[in-house]
């Protein structure tokens, strides 16, 4: 969504809690999961897009991306089903995006995976918007549907230019570390309390 910025490790902007891309500011609460998801894998397959001749299959993308494989395989079929995506089978198969990353939009994947309320109720009150005195929170709601429908029409040629033009890469991700055997811990006694 903010390639440049979210690939910059030298922008001071990317440390600052106000950023989008922040552990307080991520953008990942505006939507769910899946679609979150949906987004990392596009924006992979954008990122290698070369009229088809580069397939990823979802274990390919699932590394590049600290995602579970699993999950990543049915949001591919997900997106094979809307033809958002291309799967081919056999030992070069994989996952190509079914048309030019400048023609798929963030939109175009929220709408697949997200619930709209068309709903004009209030969520500061029972009442309905557009009737009556605007709560206070009227207009910055309004400011934020603004901004996130602006954000949506960004389409992923953008996370195509940043990795093949600019040569932006991806930051490091921790990687998950592996469930082991559990460890049950119990507070010590310190002796200072006796039991009758």
């Amino acid at each position: 969504m903010f390639p440049s910025r979210a690939l910059d490790d030298q922008s001071e902007e990317a440390t600052d809690a106000s950023h989008p891309m922040s552990a307080e500011g991520n953008l990942s609460r505006v939507y769910g999961k899946q679609t979150e998801c949906a987004i990392a894998v596009l924006s992979r397959l954008a990122e290698v897009y070369d009229d088809g001749k580069t397939r990823l299959d979802a274990g390919q993308i699932a590394k590049t991306r600290n995602l579970p494989v699993p999950f990543v395989a049915k949001v591919l079929t997900s997106l094979a089903h809307a033809g958002v995506v291309r799967g081919f089978r056999g030992p070069t198969g994989g996952f190509i995006l079914a048309r030019h990353p400048s023609s798929i939009t963030l939109r175009q994947v929220y709408d697949l995976f997200e619930r709209t309320d068309a709903s004009l109720n209030c969520p500061f009150g029972g009442g309905v918007c557009g009737a009556g005195a605007p709560c206070p929170l009227h207009d910055v709601l309004v400011q934020v549907q603004r901004d996130i429908d602006r954000c949506l029409e960004t389409n992923f040629d953008c996370f195509r230019v940043a990795f093949q033009d600019l040569g932006h890469r991806p930051a490091e991700q921790p990687r998950i570390p592996q469930a082991g055997s559990r460890t049950a811990f119990r507070a010590r006694s310190t002796g200072s309390s006796k039991r009758n």
